[in-house]
């Protein structure tokens, strides 16, 4: 079973660093982290991929508990993300289902074959920009310098702009980086000597791609990422994200947690498409989850809180 970092002391404290009202619990059956989130009409309590339990006693027992906390915090529901999609049989009578937060499906790769078997695994489309990297000019680099994060700023607001979405602050991507799991990889561009330069090269130097990872009891979580979408030619979204899966071999890691795709049977229409391609070209297997639920406390107040909700996406539109 692959323990989910946001079920962490290590993501409670970052939780704590970033501002957050946590509350975290551990029993010899469950532990849970709970972030108490704000909105208009009232709070509720999130388990992103949480609560976590031994067994259908031990999750019962949590949901227990967290519902007499939610109540002393005057909660109006408790979001929650159980991996285990057995557990979806215990759920209180008001539970209902959520859009979700933090992703139902997922890809999982075992890094326990050798180096050489993970390369094989890869799709010719991975394995050739690996193994031909730094003939492209594609330096792959690792730094825990949270101010380095600003490489990937920069790359995710541009990326921003393009796509009309939202991205995260720099002072919560320096919060991530700040923490002891977390490696920022950089692909930094070095015009090869027998390479003519021409206009359509990025100047040496210069960051091409920029990923987030995130190390935690053996398992390495792909989680922010972006690439400089004027160099598309050059595949360096690809070389470091297979150098980030043989690293993590190479440093005891026994999983690679590609962090969401879409649902299975989804089509080319869905958002998700792309990059779930993308993600299974790696090799690897899907892994489905609970998904997000919300067990609902004050039922008046939470039809208020959803009605708010719908109308500012009406007004986003």
């Amino acid at each position: 079973m692959i323990l989910p970092i946001t079920q962490s002391k290590e993501w409670y404290k970052l939780q704590n660093d970033l501002g957050e009202e946590t509350f975290f619990e551990e029993t010899d059956s469950y532990y849970f982290l709970a972030i108490n989130k704000h909105t208009p009409v009232g709070n509720y309590l999130f388990l992103p991929y949480g609560p976590v339990a031994k067994d259908e006693k031990g999750f019962s027992k949590s949901i227990s508990r967290l519902t007499e906390l939610a109540k002393s915090k005057h909660a109006i529901f408790i979001r929650i993300e159980p991996q285990d999609p057995e557990f979806i049989n215990l759920f209180p009578p008001k539970t209902i289902k959520s859009k979700e937060i933090n992703p139902a499906d997922t890809w999982i790769l075992s890094l326990k074959p050798s180096r050489e078997e993970l390369i094989l695994g890869f799709s010719h489309g991975v394995r050739n920009p690996y193994n031909t990297a730094r003939k492209r000019g594609l330096i792959v680099e690792t730094t825990k310098d949270p101010a380095a994060i600003s490489h990937l700023v920069k790359l995710q607001h541009a990326l921003a702009r393009e796509r009309h979405i939202n991205t995260y602050s720099e002072s919560y991507l320096k919060a991530e980086l700040s923490q002891p799991f977390a490696t920022l990889y950089l692909v930094k561009y070095q015009k090869p000597a027998d390479i003519e330069r021409t206009p359509d090269l990025p100047a040496d130097g210069q960051i091409l791609a920029a990923s987030l990872f995130f190390d935690y009891k053996g398992t390495r979580y792909y989680m922010q990422s972006a690439a400089d979408s004027r160099y598309k030619k050059l595949p360096a979204t690809v070389a470091l994200l297979a150098t980030a899966v043989i690293d993590a071999k190479e440093q005891g890691n026994k999983y690679f947690d590609f962090w969401g795709i879409a649902p299975d049977g989804a089509d080319s229409s869905h958002p998700w498409y792309g990059f779930t391609k993308f993600k299974k070209s790696f090799g690897g297997q899907a892994v489905h989850y609970a998904g997000t639920h919300d067990i609902i406390l004050k039922p008046f107040r939470y039809r208020i809180y959803q009605s708010i909700r719908i109308f500012g996406k009406i007004l986003h539109h």
